[in-house]
């Protein structure tokens, strides 16, 4: 048989991080002016992170009994406290700290490579704080991006700008996205934006990465196409080029066509003038946009739906073969006529609520 008594032990650890006189080690954290020099013991700091054991191997006590010494700038004092009373003695205060600074101790767990306080406090903003990482969505973002662990912050930061996009796409630091949250964005069937947005903005970010390219594509050399096509090569791609109108593919297309593999544009081409071509099997479908109170509709949740009744309705338009690979179609305005869970599903209540209309649906 076998107990375990943490309790106890973890209050031990406490008091010997709080012991000043066995330390062997001294951190200092912080930047000036608020600069603190923190007492430590290095086989503890070691063997709870992965980080500070790489950082101390070169560390030893020498003969002239020189205690070793790291800096840690990028943590300020009051969040490093935080992390040792955590390394000591596996206890995480929040309760007196507020949002941003909760923040602060994620990333200074990040950094540290403490996995499990990690872990813990990416699902404790995701089910919690939810409100205040949109609010402060450019910091979240940012620092999300620039680490290998906050997988859960960045599927947040993902999600949020999909269903979102007005709110990312118009703001100022856009251009500054690196290139994974990116491809990570774009490649999203629920993305919630018109994919002449989604392309416009795709080659607005990329010259942002070249700022030396002027943004008439007919002033570009065949380097300059060359270029800006190695910049957007994991983004191009993403793009849904067959879900463009014939306007749309002439007026913002066909100037970068130089950027696209010659056989797709040919069959981008072929698909705009030549009706009765066939699409081939690799073509994406159009995205997945929300109904959004467009209609009043339980069931018919996304616009394409609509879209596919107005192209059946318009018989000028249903000849087409790319017709279900083009953009939304949407000429006419739905009117609920009759929902069951309301009105009810009897004979009578059908007949008294739809007779006479040309068009109708019930659910």
């Amino acid at each position: 048989m076998s107990s375990q008594f943490l309790s106890k032990l973890s209050q031990n650890y406490i008091e010997l991080l709080e012991d000043n006189e066995y330390y062997d080690i001294t951190i200092e954290a912080g930047e000036d002016p608020n600069v603190k020099i923190l007492r430590a013991h290095m086989n503890i700091l070691c063997y709870r992170s992965s980080y500070l054991r790489r950082t101390l191997t070169s560390y030893k006590k020498n003969k002239d009994n020189v205690l070793a010494h790291i800096k840690l700038p990028n943590i300020s004092p009051e969040t490093f406290q935080i992390i040792l009373k955590y390394i000591y003695g596996g206890i995480l205060s929040l309760n007196e700290q507020d949002t941003s600074e909760i923040y602060k101790i994620l990333l200074a767990a990040d950094e540290l490579l403490l996995q499990e306080p990690i872990d813990y406090l990416q699902k404790y903003f995701i089910e919690n704080k939810s409100e205040w990482m949109e609010q402060h969505f450019e910091l979240i973002h940012r620092t999300s991006f620039q680490s290998n662990s906050l997988l859960e912050i960045q599927q947040f930061c993902t999600d949020f700008m999909a269903k979102s996009p007005e709110k990312i796409f118009k703001s100022l630091d856009f251009t500054s996205l690196p290139e994974k949250s990116l491809v990570q964005l774009i490649k999203r069937d629920d993305l919630q934006m018109k994919e002449i947005d989604v392309w416009e903005h795709v080659l607005k970010w990329g010259l942002a990465q070249n700022p030396t390219l002027l943004p008439d594509p007919n002033t570009w050399s065949d380097d300059d196409f060359k270029t800006m096509e190695n910049t957007l090569q994991h983004c191009l791609p993403l793009i849904r080029f067959f879900s463009l109108s014939s306007k749309e593919f002439l007026e913002k297309v066909h100037p970068f066509k130089n950027l696209l593999n010659r056989q797709l544009y040919k069959n981008l081409l072929n698909s705009h003038l030549d009706p009765e071509s066939e699409p081939t099997d690799d073509i994406s479908f159009p995205r997945i946009i929300k109904n959004d109170g467009i209609i009043d509709s339980k069931i018919v949740n996304n616009l394409n739906i609509i879209s596919t009744i107005s192209r059946r309705i318009d018989k000028m338009v249903i000849n087409n073969k790319f017709d279900h690979l083009r953009g939304l179609y949407l000429p006419y305005e739905f009117q609920l006529l009759l929902r069951g869970s309301r009105d009810g599903f009897t004979p009578k209540k059908f007949h008294q609520l739809c007779d006479g209309k040309q068009y109708c649906y019930l659910y």
